[in-house]
């Protein structure tokens, strides 16, 4: 009788680190609030009218969201709608970020990759990875990708068992 082969996990005993940014996702509701809604004859805001919405919007429906506030239209807007925006949605809103609910991603991203001592990936092989169950902007890869390439010895993208080499370090 044969002996039978031991089968050896590679992917475990490769010292791969995986560096997962679904686990850097702010859970919680998104909304925009745009301010095209507000605007008299689609092109200017008016203070009195702006301010009986800011009175009478039921800003509860933001409790705990992240909101992003814009104006996606070509309009006369004074800079100090949106800051009346951010008053009202402050005591609700989990956070208030001026721009698309997408730009708001990104940033809600750079927040909590700026939190991480990326020391930690010194001369560490890293796979960054690419599927989760959650949308993650490419600007987060590529700003997980900046922050980790002084440090890592090297960078994949992809799951362990499938990567994509993007970066090794070179041996002086």
């Amino acid at each position: 009788m044969e002996a039978q082969e031991q089968i050896v996990n590679r992917v475990a005993n490769s010292g791969l680190i995986t560096f997962d940014l679904e686990e850097y996702y702010q859970p919680g509701p998104r909304a925009l609030i745009d301010i095209k809604d507000q605007l008299f004859q689609g092109l200017i805001l008016k203070e009195k009218d702006f301010r009986d919405y800011i009175k009478t919007h039921d800003w509860k429906q933001y409790e705990g969201a992240y909101v992003a506030v814009t104006c996606s239209v070509d309009a006369i807007v004074p800079t100090w709608a949106y800051m009346l925006l951010a008053i009202a949605l402050e005591p609700y809103a989990k956070h208030v970020f001026f721009g698309s609910v997408e730009a708001l991603e990104v940033s809600l991203y750079q927040e909590r990759l700026a939190q991480i001592d990326w020391q930690v990936f010194k001369d560490a092989k890293v796979v960054i990875k690419g599927c989760s169950k959650v949308a993650v902007p490419i600007a987060a890869y590529v700003e997980a990708t900046n922050k980790l390439r002084p440090f890592a010895a090297s960078l994949m993208f992809g799951e362990p068992c499938s990567t994509v080499p993007l970066y090794k370090r070179p041996k002086n």
